[in-house]
């Protein structure tokens, strides 16, 4: 990944990109005091949330990726564990109470320092609505998934998964790694089908 800064945030002076000594990567260092600046992965949460073996899906209202569907996710604040973050990105963007269950997946995304975390949950009363990052929910069957209009890769990894494990009678926790490009293979379109 490229280095994060050109000018120091806390002066304004110029940014280097140097390896600190004792360190093993180029860091951030701001050249008028040497203050060393570390670029870490940022983590996003979210839940796979059933009732009655539907799964709650979001049309996407913001972009990245507007009116893909994805899972209700986004990304953790300072001060939440993943889990109470998970909850909370799933009633902003579902208006959706969930018992949170297991991580379920684990999903690293190297090539833009990210970490994908989605929950199992169970959706409580089978309530939902628009939060106002999405246009519409809806609780689909595997089914319904509109597979090519997921908004991002690890959307999909984490329902082809999750159905897989389903079938199988058994949940197990998935620790991937996802490629560069890899949305080609799973054929997820670059335009969406815009809603009526």
């Amino acid at each position: 990944m490229k280095p994060g800064f050109e000018f120091c945030p806390d002066c304004g002076a110029p940014i280097t990109h140097e390896t600190p000594a004792g360190d093993d990567r180029a860091r951030d260092v701001c050249s008028r005091d040497g203050k060393i600046f570390y670029h870490n992965p940022l983590a996003v949460v979210g839940t796979v949330a059933e009732w009655e073996g539907r799964i709650l899906m979001c049309r996407r209202a913001i972009e990245p990726r507007r009116y893909f569907w994805t899972l209700p996710a986004g990304f953790l604040e300072l001060g939440e564990t993943a889990a109470d973050g998970a909850i909370r990105e799933t009633r902003e963007e579902a208006c959706a109470e969930v018992d949170i269950g297991p991580l379920f997946s684990l999903i690293n995304v190297t090539h833009i320092g990210q970490i994908h975390m989605f929950y199992r949950a169970t959706l409580r009363g089978g309530h939902h609505a628009p939060g106002p990052e999405s246009t519409e929910t809806v609780l689909m069957d595997e089914a319904d998934i509109p597979w090519t209009e997921l908004a991002f890769p690890t959307v999909y990894l984490t329902l082809e998964r999750y159905f897989a494990d389903r079938r199988s009678g058994r949940f197990t926790l998935h620790d991937e790694d996802l490629a560069r490009g890899e949305w080609r293979r799973m054929g997820l379109r670059e335009k969406p089908t815009l809603p009526a």
